[in-house]
């Protein structure tokens, strides 16, 4: 091994940043640095088993974590024999912590889709989630470091950017006149007219300010995909959860959305079997899938986190979390199946990837002809469906 390799898990966010890392340690050999996820149980046991696969491929190299899970499991992370050493989460874009020279902002090249950070951490206090103890309070870049960030990818050649973060919608309300998420999307499509598609990651529905509302409603660059981090379906849930909205705000929400944008494709994030669920709970989460019409579900069995409020309620048994969390992505396949019936023979624009498949505007995966380029967006009008891809 002489490159330095980076492993990333977990959000979008960590992706961009893992690009980030990577970029910023170019020259640095034989190092390989994972970069963590702790947002559920599960999310560790993969950071432990990624740390575990490394060192056994890398048996010589230097072996480095960072992310969520090096903050919030800390002390047991670093008592891994495979790991040499943690980066904070907080230092881990910042060259001073991997002792290399200090430059801009480094961006790896990417010709397909690039993912900018824009906001950072999170001052919501969501009684599930520990992401705010990995991550800290919420940061936003401002307008002109975000041009600066899109700017560069688009010099790289990428069709597509995707807005990421923490906590989206909280953008600028730590800037200077606390300027909305819309103001700022609609200043990186009025900047770069060339940029064929602008695309959102998960926005929490509560905080969709007015002027983004009508870019998703019109404006044809911003794709036609809301991802919302739900939650779940049940009011008494959303409570417990701490969570601002209620189920009456996300089905408003999705039906002006679709009214004034039918193309539009709805994912969300989904808890099953949060503490003091009930069979009740449990269907209206079922429910509102259909109702919202949820074709991009992330499915989640709840699993409780350390120094967390819902970790302190009655539980759900196990068993019970599994088998509910398995009816949620059933019916999440179920209204997903007939939506991709539905795109069956009409033209899609398609952004090909490097593995012979693309995604279409509404974030539908579509097969791609052999031997087209990454990076180019092609028209395809797909005549069946395999596995859930479009062919």
């Amino acid at each position: 091994m002489n490159a330095p390799q980076v492993v990333s898990l977990g959000c979008r966010l960590n992706i961009s940043e893992s690009e980030r890392i990577r970029a910023m340690l170019a020259g640095q050999n034989d190092l390989v640095v994972v970069n963590s996820c702790a947002v559920t149980s599960e999310a560790v046991r993969q950071t432990r088993q990624a740390i575990r696969r490394a060192r056994r491929a890398n048996p010589d190299a230097r072996l480095i974590v960072t992310g969520c899970a090096a903050e919030v499991e800390r002390e047991a992370i670093a008592a891994m024999p495979e790991v040499d050493g943690l980066v904070a989460n907080t230092a881990k874009l910042d060259p001073r912590a991997w002792n290399v020279p200090q430059s801009p902002p480094p961006v790896a090249k990417r010709r397909t889709r690039a993912f900018v950070a824009v906001q950072n951490g999170c001052d919501h206090a969501c009684t599930f989630c520990v992401i705010p103890q990995g991550r800290g309070t919420s940061r936003s870049l401002s307008v002109d470091e975000v041009v600066a960030e899109v700017a560069r990818h688009v010099s790289e050649g990428a069709q597509e950017v995707v807005l990421t973060g923490v906590d989206v919608t909280s953008w600028g309300h730590d800037l200077p006149g606390r300027p909305a998420l819309g103001a700022m999307v609609r200043t990186v499509l009025d900047r770069f007219p060339e940029l064929p598609r602008l695309r959102m990651s998960s926005l929490d529905g509560i905080e969709v300010d007015e002027e983004l509302f009508e870019l998703f409603a019109a404006e044809r660059r911003l794709m036609p995909h809301l991802h919302l981090s739900l939650q779940h379906g049940h009011d008494l849930i959303l409570k417990r959860m701490k969570r601002r909205h209620s189920r009456a705000d996300a089905v408003q929400l999705v039906t002006e959305l679709k009214r004034r944008r039918a193309d539009i494709a709805i994912g969300a994030d989904l808890i099953a079997g949060f503490p003091t669920e009930t069979g009740e709970h449990h269907t209206a989460n079922l429910l509102i899938i259909e109702e919202l019409g949820i074709v991009h579900g992330h499915i989640f069995p709840y699993s409780p986190r350390p120094g967390t409020p819902a970790a302190r309620m009655p539980q759900v048994e196990r068993e019970v979390v599994k088998h509910r969390a398995g009816e949620l992505r059933a019916a999440v396949a179920k209204v997903r199946a007939e939506w991709l019936a539905t795109l069956v023979d009409k033209p899609l624009s398609v952004l090909a990837e490097r593995d012979g498949t693309g995604y279409s505007q509404n974030f539908a995966r579509v097969r791609i002809p052999a031997g087209t380029e990454a990076g180019r967006i092609v028209t395809i009008a797909p005549k069946t469906i395999e596995d859930n891809l479009l062919v």
